[in-house]
């Protein structure tokens, strides 16, 4: 390999970069700076490395269905789309990650678990995946973790190595690592997994009262998993099984459905909660923050034309209705941006215009022109004006989705507290969760994995990565690797 001692990372234009694992925050808790421009430079390249297909989540399917309120949730949000009996239509799109349009549906991967509600105030958008925690907490690393999940420069091959070396280097990604090793990597189906938000939100009542809520959809079909084994041979008999599975369980009557529960959490807790309630890498503890059950999620109609209402489906977290609102949590704020630079990228700027990305309430907005625009504008249209345009309204949607924040601008990680480590929670997963035959499993797949072109020093690097886990399983994964 070149040495790389002397190299220095820089932006495009050749300036030297001050951190290539921090974004640019008021104090280290606080929201990241627009000026961040390297942060920027990132994201928005890395949404253009791709034409036609997704960058990541390229691989997907989905259905529409609707969503109804049983319980009475409006002491947390005036969210009507939340409010009591409510009942909305919805659009959901699963995924795999890491692989191309035309990869097999039963990868070891996280899958995309992403809801749009199309309600009386608004689009509202769930961007999620099947596990309730992710890789990294920092954007800036985001589109390095997608990078090592893709394919090699020189061979254009997917490479455990790679990816390992970014995991090993990455101890904060070490709870979902165990999560993606465990049964849970590939479940048997998109209806038998359960949907979670990941992202801590925002939910304000009407009286102006706030909470830091998470998003849990609890498959009504059960749990369900493959082994290694029947995925890698399905992988070869049918690369389509998820997709296939969905659409005919429709197709049969036998609607999926998804209970959605809310972890609610008081807005001051926050500040002195024993970790924090932001990392993305971190769960709340049910005993601490319980479930509380809201509605049913039910999917019982398939796409006509899977390109117009699949692949061209647009997800967004920036889509938060009255009564919603995002969290101080690093990833999340900088999704805000990046999906909907993702979409302009590869659907053009217009894409709200598309069908299924068009609100089904009035929309009254100075956008205008552009590529592919199908909807007249008419005059005026620009504002302020005395022409009978639309005028904003802050009585319609107040900011008070929002939360203080001070300090000096910096580059660094979250303030740790008393019980912030990156292997806590992954050791309870393995030690709690998880019986002894999942425990087995677990090493079976690690190893495996670790055994398919993963070198030193990697290799080493991620054995002491399990190890911090926990001790047994690490061990019994070098034994398994090293006896070949």
């Amino acid at each position: 390999m070149a040495d790389h001692k002397n190299k220095f990372t820089t932006t495009d234009a050749g300036i030297p970069v001050p951190s290539d694992s921090h974004s640019l925050t008021v104090g280290p808790n606080g929201p990241i700076l627009l000026h961040d421009h390297y942060l920027i430079e990132q994201m928005a390249n890395f949404n253009r490395e791709r034409i036609t297909e997704r960058q990541p989540h390229a691989k997907g399917g989905g259905a529409f269905g609707h969503f109804e309120v049983t319980e009475d949730v409006s002491q947390y949000t005036k969210a009507a789309v939340f409010q009591p009996g409510t009942q909305t239509d919805v659009l959901i799109r699963f995924s795999t990650v890491a692989g191309e349009r035309g990869s097999p549906d039963t990868w070891r991967d996280p899958r995309g678990f992403s809801v749009k509600f199309y309600t009386s105030e608004g689009n509202f958008d769930m961007v999620g995946n099947n596990t309730p925690v992710f890789f990294i907490r920092d954007p800036m690393k985001f589109q390095h973790f997608i990078r090592s999940q893709k394919r090699r420069a020189n061979n254009n091959l997917r490479d455990h190595d790679m990816q390992w070396d970014f995991w090993s280097l990455s101890p904060e990604s070490a709870h979902q690592v165990t999560w993606l090793m465990g049964d849970r990597g590939i479940p048997k189906s998109w209806r038998h997994m359960n949907g979670y938000s990941s992202h801590t939100y925002m939910w304000v009542n009407e009286s102006g009262e706030k909470f830091w809520v998470k998003y849990h959809f609890k498959t009504d079909q059960g749990i369900e998993f493959l082994t290694q084994e029947e995925a890698d041979k399905l992988a070869g008999e049918d690369s389509d099984y998820h997709i296939r599975d969905l659409y005919d369980a429709i197709e049969k009557g036998e609607h999926p459905s998804w209970t959605l529960y809310m972890q609610i959490m008081p807005f001051k807790d926050a500040e002195t909660y024993r970790f924090n309630p932001f990392d993305l890498t971190k769960v709340w503890p049910h005993a601490d923050y319980p479930l509380i059950k809201v509605g049913k999620l039910k999917l019982d109609r398939n796409p006509t034309d899977y390109h117009t209402e699949i692949e061209q489906a647009a997800f967004e977290p920036n889509n938060m209705v009255p009564g919603t609102g995002i969290s101080p949590d690093k990833m999340l704020l900088a999704r805000v941006f990046s999906y909907a630079d993702a979409h302009r990228a590869r659907l053009g700027v217009n894409y709200k215009q598309i069908p299924v990305n068009k609100p089904q309430c009035p929309v009254h907005s100075y956008s205008k022109d552009g590529a592919m625009r199908v909807e007249n504008v008419s005059d005026p249209v620009y504002a302020p004006n005395s022409k009978g345009g639309p005028e904003a309204d802050p009585s319609k949607n107040p900011e008070i989705a929002t939360w203080e924040a001070h300090g000096d601008f910096v580059r660094e990680a979250y303030t740790l507290r008393k019980d912030d480590d990156d292997f806590s929670q992954a050791h309870a997963l393995v030690r709690q969760v998880m019986d002894d035959a999942a425990r087995e499993r677990l090493v079976n797949n690690v190893s495996g994995h670790l055994k398919a072109g993963v070198s030193e020093p990697v290799l080493q690097r991620a054995f002491e990565y399990w190890k911090n886990i926990d001790k047994d399983i690490g061990d019994k994964i070098e034994q398994a690797v090293r006896a070949g």
